[in-house]
């Protein structure tokens, strides 16, 4: 069973208090909503305090090209990714020792917020003195739940080879995407949630080396996933492309589909695994929005202390798309003891669900 050995996290430098971005929502949509104060609870309801973003507040004021954007994306994106592999591979929390990047076999990157070819990880290659065979799989497209399907194929990768160590590179500056023209609901909800966050985790093969880095005394092994798209949802989240960007599709009905939708697939997973619902006990939950989290807690009935790591770092840092549960996951690694069963899962465009069935060991 695939392990995973590090994570570490690279928020962007910019902080902006809830407050302050609510401001700037209210001086840009007033014009285009009669009911701007009541539309403007949502920032306050979604109990998220503060988010990091790649460009401070000024930046946001004025028209930016697609290209400006997305030059901002390659540029921050090399020098955060560069600081969360560093920190990921040297971390003195999770490892005994550095991990050379020479012994790295392969990078997954996941992204859905700016576009780079040749990919983040090749640039950074030309940074970090990695081996000149380590194999580079980006991954783009999709969303929230691209952290997750980055562990999720990061095991894959480690079962078929078991001496490997691989990196999870995950890239999210969602705040680069605004589009200061765009006046809908979708839009406005979207400057309510969205961040910027990086984070890298490191997961390894079964007979590789990793005892002699690993410090604690319980990490989480992946025992099983699962990967699910729900048909004719293509709706409900992901963006329109159009000339001058990348534009939101964030569907007001997501929370109703989850209480929905996801207790089959969840009960399907674990009875294949004969683990019962009873068994979990730490929910390692992307934190898409305070409506997904209740959403989670009805649909699947855990204890709101169940998620209460995943609105910690909600309110901390907002929603990162796929970096957000590497978040989640690296505060459940530092207080997870042995023998105990995690569950992870995030959901992204198509409509689709990722899950992980976690040991601590």
């Amino acid at each position: 069973m695939p392990s995973i050995i590090s994570i570490a996290e690279a928020p962007p430098e910019h902080i902006l208090k809830q407050d302050e971005v609510v401001q700037f929502a209210k001086d840009l949509f007033s014009e285009s909503f009669k009911d701007i104060n009541r539309l403007l609870k949502v920032f306050q309801n979604g109990q998220i305090e503060k988010r990091h973003f790649a460009k401070n507040l000024d930046w946001f004021k004025s028209d930016k090209t697609f290209a400006e954007k997305n030059d901002a994306f390659i540029d921050i994106g090399i020098k955060l990714g560069t600081e969360a592999i560093d920190k990921c591979l040297s971390s003195s929390t999770f490892l005994n020792e550095t991990v050379p990047y020479e012994e790295i076999d392969a990078i997954f990157t996941i992204t859905s917020s700016g576009l780079a070819t040749p990919s983040l990880e090749a640039r950074i290659m030309n940074i970090l003195p990695f081996s000149e065979q380590t194999k580079r799989i980006p991954i783009w497209g999709l969303g929230c739940a691209g952290g997750a399907s980055g562990l999720s194929r990061a095991y894959e990768y480690c079962l078929a080879y078991p001496k490997a160590k691989v990196l999870v590179l995950s890239v999210e500056l969602c705040s680069l995407t605004f589009q200061r023209n765009d006046r809908s609901k979708s839009n406005l909800i979207g400057s309510s949630l969205f961040a910027d966050g990086v984070a890298c985790a490191l997961i390894a093969g079964d007979d590789s080396d990793y005892r002699q880095y690993k410090k604690m005394k319980a990490i989480p092994n992946i025992i099983a996933t699962q990967s699910t798209t729900m048909k004719d949802s293509l709706d409900v989240m992901g963006w329109d492309v159009r000339n001058d960007g990348l534009y939101v599709i964030f569907s007001k009905d997501i929370p109703t589909i989850i209480e929905g939708w996801l207790k089959p697939n969840v009960s399907k997973f674990l009875a294949e695994q004969e683990v019962d619902m009873s068994q979990i006990e730490h929910f390692i939950a992307h934190p898409g929005g305070k409506k997904v989290i209740e959403a989670y807690q009805k649909s699947l009935q855990f204890d709101e202390q169940m998620t209460h790591i995943s609105l910690e770092v909600l309110r901390g840092f907002g929603n990162m798309s796929s970096a957000t549960i590497l978040y989640v996951l690296r505060r459940f690694m530092e207080m997870a003891g042995a023998g105990e069963t995690g569950l992870a899962t995030a959901l992204g465009p198509g409509f689709s669900s990722e899950l992980l069935l976690m040991k601590w060991e």
